[in-house]
């Protein structure tokens, strides 16, 4: 019985595993915009960071708040990039999503409660839309880090 248990949480450490590194495969440094190496990482707001190098998490990591506060919502974007940050809220209004109104924000898919949320954003180019939706304040409020078991 011990090695069916010992079996079957092996498989599933390997199945999440190779999730998380798919999931990698699309995330971007938050300082240097390169892909990421999953050798370079800290704690961050419950989740893992990940950059491409150890110099760009040095880097962030001993930010002072206002350099820290422009890495902020690329930091944010990968947490849901890489699944481990699910929107729980429109990120305007913080109201329930709907499905339909849906698009794709710097590689994460972000719905709105409505197409005039949506609009707002869409108008918006693509670094501006990121800043917006997942600066700190909204981000906080409008998303949540998932535990490793629950990540996809």
């Amino acid at each position: 019985m011990l090695r069916l248990i010992l079996a079957f949480s092996a498989a599933a450490l390997v199945v999440c595993s190779s999730l998380h590194a798919a999931d990698l495969a699309a995330a971007k440094c938050p300082v240097s915009g390169e892909a990421v190496s999953k050798d370079a990482s800290i704690d961050y707001k419950g989740g893992k960071l990940y950059f491409c190098c150890n110099d760009c998490a040095a880097t962030f990591a001993s930010a002072k708040d206002k350099d820290k506060a422009k890495y902020a919502a690329k930091a944010n974007l990968q947490l849901a990039v890489t699944g481990q940050a699910v929107q729980k809220g429109c990120p305007l209004s913080g109201k329930k999503t709907n499905a339909s109104t849906a698009i794709d924000v710097g590689g994460a898919k972000v719905a709105f409660c409505c197409n005039g949320c949506k609009g707002a954003v869409s108008k918006l180019t693509p670094a501006q839309q990121i800043k917006k939706i997942f600066a700190d304040e909204s981000f906080d409020k409008n998303f949540e880090i998932v535990k490793a078991a629950e990540q996809k």
